[in-house]
């Protein structure tokens, strides 16, 4: 699995870009994948904030993650136009059945696969080896274009989770 993203964000957007990461509870097929790519690209093409267009893209990353991004040096993204956004992720759950607004399922990389673990469960995964304090850890708390560059797909250990799960011990 590439886990290296910065060839697929768009260049022209400013680092300050604000990133909203929407994480399935399952990978979507090849078919679905094309469809959520398609409805993300008519959603950020017609994406508005008060009558003035939004400078959005959208991805399916890893065919289990959404990634929205908005550009606001031209145009700040408003209450609405955020609802909005969560209104096409939402109509997405309905669609395809599945949920992407569970925050306390947290995403690993495991042998080139993308790995969901309840929160509760990452300290029993530790202990027994299924995931170490090197594993890709997806920081879906990121929240510009920067940060998701350099921060997103982090080793558990550099993660925020390391204090909570006492890592300085590994």
């Amino acid at each position: 699995m590439n886990t290296d993203i910065t060839h697929i964000l768009p260049p022209d957007f400013s680092p300050a870009s604000r990133v909203w990461i929407y994480q399935s509870n399952r990978p979507f097929s090849a078919h679905e994948a094309a469809e959520i790519e398609e409805q993300l690209h008519q959603f950020t093409e017609q994406w508005n904030t008060h009558g003035t267009p939004v400078k959005g893209w959208g991805r399916l990353l890893f065919d289990q993650v959404i990634v929205l991004m908005a550009d606001e040096t031209e145009a700040g993204v408003s209450g609405c136009s955020t609802d909005s956004s969560v209104r096409i992720i939402k109509s997405m759950e309905r669609q395809y059945n599945v949920n992407l607004f569970d925050r306390l399922a947290l995403g690993f990389i495991v042998k080139e696969n993308l790995q969901l673990l309840p929160m509760a469960q990452v300290g029993y995964a530790l202990e027994k080896g299924y995931i170490t304090a090197d594993t890709l850890y997806l920081n879906n708390t990121v929240q510009t274009k920067g940060e998701l560059e350099k921060h997103w797909l982090v080793p558990l250990k550099e993660s925020w989770l390391a204090a909570k799960l006492g890592l300085h011990a590994y």
